[in-house]
């Protein structure tokens, strides 16, 4: 969705990212509800009084207004909206990773509502500490239905039969589940796995293991060889 040369008053965002433009100025990508992610210069925004400093905040909820036209707006307004508590330890880097996945695979100027209300809710859960893989889960899951890369989980891709808890499958990048056959060579999943990630079930702690292997497989396959640097953070933090 173009915004045009039209200004744009009162859209609820969050900051994705922020890097430094000329001395005084930040060029700020960031998600907006009814515009989806774009980028948007903060003029001054550097500058030791400018007002912009203690509200520019990532994993925040902003009110921001905006003009211009082109790839850059120039940002008009900013207000902090408050709600969410700040991330630390874990849950920050997990924070970091839901952001890199927006900045990576969201195109700019596309809205997106129900991946924004996702994405707030899951930094609303990691805000209280809960630092699950289920969180992530789901919002992966709504990041590829809304990209247009939805799962079909439920029923096998081959014979269009239901699947079944008791089997094994594998799962085929932008096709599906197929039962598994001794001579495919790929890693299985079980069909318990597939339905309980359908119906957003994490209680097992097989289904937490399974889904999140599969989800990693699908999301590095979007991604197309781009590295995901929160990842490689966490890994070695992990490894000291």
């Amino acid at each position: 969705m173009s915004t045009g040369k039209q200004r744009i008053d009162g859209a609820a965002a969050f900051l994705l990212h922020a890097h430094p433009y000329s001395e005084t100025s930040l060029i700020l990508d960031v998600f907006s509800r009814p515009y989806g992610r774009l980028a948007l210069l903060a003029r001054g925004a550097r500058r030791p009084r400018s007002a912009l400093r203690g509200v520019l905040l990532g994993f925040q909820p902003l009110e921001l207004s905006w003009f211009g036209g082109g790839e850059v707006k120039t940002l008009a307004r900013a207000e902090w909206m408050g709600g969410i508590a700040l991330l630390s330890g874990k849950c920050l880097l997990l924070g970091y990773y839901l952001n890199e996945l927006l900045l990576k695979l969201l195109p700019r100027e596309d809205a997106h509502p129900v991946l924004y209300d996702a994405y707030a809710d899951a930094l609303g859960a990691l805000s209280r500490g809960s630092a699950e893989a289920a969180e992530l889960r789901r919002f992966e899951k709504i990041l590829l239905r809304e990209l247009g890369y939805g799962l079909a989980l439920d029923k096998e891709v081959a014979s269009g039969e239901p699947v079944r808890a008791d089997r094994q499958y594998v799962y085929l990048v932008e096709r599906g589940a197929v039962e598994a056959r001794d001579d495919e060579g790929l890693p299985s999943i079980s069909g318990k796995t597939l339905l309980d990630l359908a119906a957003d079930d994490y209680d097992d702690p097989r289904t937490l293991a399974e889904s999140k292997a599969l989800m990693r497989q699908l999301v590095a396959h979007y991604l197309a060889g781009q590295p995901l640097q929160s990842r490689r953070v966490f890994v070695e933090l992990q490894d000291l």
